[in-house]
Order: structure tokens, then sequence, then C-alpha cells
């Protein structure tokens, strides 16, 4: 299994007290080690122009890279732009394109970007959310691309609906969207009746939903889904803010429901793509739970 990641991720500067912090990813990668260290780490190169304009507007790509503000500038209340976020951004959507091609060119069968910032919010043309690049989006469209896949699906049970993600494939029949997240909360989308050309599977759970209601969901809704669109790819917007620990949300997520759920995943992925899976850091901001969660995530990834 490949883990991905660069240093430059930690220098994308959000400012003191902001969620979306530099800590987050170091309380990620010091308990894969911890827990791994067998892992094999790979640096992540940088996400081409001709990569990323396949799921953003070559005006997005001028304001994320051409802007380079001489100190923290906000694109919305939420998402900042610092003189060091265009080469986080860079290598954090390069990392998911470069496992997608060591996972279809069989040099491994599961990967793992542990990338910051995130980017399931991030649309076509909007940076939002902490996003500034839409990874999974970027990496779902080279799989499409560059291998010639016909059938990817992106599952996502970050506590946020990745509202993005949905944007960007809700008229692509190639791409299943499937996920589970708090509503009402941030961004406002992900109602049960948001289908786009029939690939987009919402399965909202109120605030203070548990294990019973996030395993129920997964089981009958979601899983189901994905196993009938026959992935020959599956990628995981990895969020972890669905813990009860977390101060952005009230689900009450326990770690071990993040790795009942990658278990799942797994199993159904040999089911139909052979094992292969991509996954990439989305959310998740308690630092005690992130780091329990995350490692308990890769653990069933490389079960």
């Amino acid at each position: 299994m490949h883990i991905y990641s660069h240093p430059a991720c930690l220098d994308h500067d959000t400012g003191p007290a902001h969620a979306e912090r530099p800590e987050r990813l170091s309380a990620v990668t010091d308990a894969l080690h911890a827990a791994f260290p067998e892992l094999d780490w790979r640096e992540a190169p940088r996400a081409s122009r001709g990569q990323l304009l396949r799921a953003h507007t070559p005006e997005l790509l001028d304001q994320v890279l051409e802007t380079r503000p001489d100190k923290r500038m906000f694109l919305d209340p939420d998402t900042v732009l610092s003189p060091h976020s265009a080469e986080a951004a860079l290598r954090a959507a390069g990392a998911v394109v470069t496992a997608v091609d060591a996972v279809l060119g069989g040099k491994t069968t599961r990967a793992f970007c542990a990338v910051r910032p995130p980017g399931h919010h991030a649309t076509a043309d909007v940076a939002m959310g902490f996003c500034l690049f839409n990874n999974i989006a970027v990496g779902a469209l080279h799989a499409l691309a560059a291998h010639g896949l016909e059938r990817v699906a992106i599952v996502d049970f970050d506590v946020h609906h990745g509202n993005g993600t949905q944007a960007i494939f809700e008229q692509d029949p190639r791409v299943l969207f499937a996920s589970s997240h708090q509503l009402p909360l941030y961004p406002g989308t992900g109602t049960r009746d948001e289908t786009g050309d029939g690939n987009v599977v919402n399965a909202p759970l109120p605030p203070d939903a548990g294990s019973a209601e996030f395993r129920a969901a997964w089981s009958q809704r979601l899983l189901p889904a994905v196993a009938a669109f026959k992935p020959q790819l599956l990628m995981i917007s990895a969020g972890f803010d669905a813990h009860r620990l977390d101060p952005l949300a009230q689900l009450q997520l326990e770690t071990a429901d993040f790795a009942w759920v990658t278990a799942e995943l797994v199993a159904l992925a040999r089911r139909y793509c052979g094992g292969r899976i991509v996954s990439t850091l989305e959310g998740g901001y308690d630092l005690t739970a992130l780091a329990g969660s995350s490692a308990a995530h890769v653990g069933a990834l490389l079960a």
C-alpha cells in the first residue's frame, strides 16, 4: 500500500485558530508512522495544469496559482490563500492523480493520500469550505481520461456534504457519487432527492445520529448503490469529522465506525474492481479523533 504526502502541505497557512490547520496533517502522519512502520511512503508530485483543467475552470486555476499573496487572504469567510497555498494545493491534487496511476498501473492495490488542503467542497469554478482544488475529482477524471475507465465510484463519509464533487459529476454517468453526511449543516446540500443523472446517492443524517444510523445508511442505501454500479475503481473522500469529539458538527460516530465502513468498502472493491481503492483525506478537526480514525481507516485498507 502506498501513502502519498508532501511537506508543502504543511505550509498552507490558514492562520491562528483556523480549524483546518497544519497540525491536522501532522496528527495523521504521526499516527500512521506509529501504527504502521512498514508503510510505503511516497512524495506527491504537483498536479499538472492539464490534469486540473479536467475538473476546474482556467479562472479558478489562475486565482489559486497566480494570485501569489504576500500574506494570508480570504477567498470566503472560511477559505484561505496564503503565500504557500498554491504549492500545497498542487501537491494535494497531484497525490491523488499519482495514487490513481499507481493503483491502475498495478504498482499497489490501495493508496491513501495524507494531504491538505482538503478538496470535496471545491466546485469547478469556486474554491470554498477550506478547499482550493477538488482533489478527488481531479483524480477521478484522470482515471477516466488517462486510463480509459468507464465507471469510477466516489464515496464520501465526511460529516459535511461534498457539494463540489457532486456538482462536478452530477451530469456525468461515468461517476457515481455516494455520500453520508449531517444535514442540516454546511454547505446545506445533500438531500435525498438530489440524484443528478441517476448517479448521485445521498444519505443525510440528523444531528446527534450515531453508529446505528450511520451503519444503516451505508448498509441499506449507499453500499448497495455502489455495488449496483460495479465500479472499476473505488475512491474515498475520507473525512473523520463525523466523530463524536469533532467540534464542527454533531454526529456521534466512534473510531470503530470508520474502520467498519472502510472494511465494507474493501470487501466491495474486492468483488468488483480487484480491490483497487484510492482514498484521500478530507475533514477531521479534533486532533485525537483524527489521528485514531485515520489509523483505523488505513488499518482497514491494509487488511
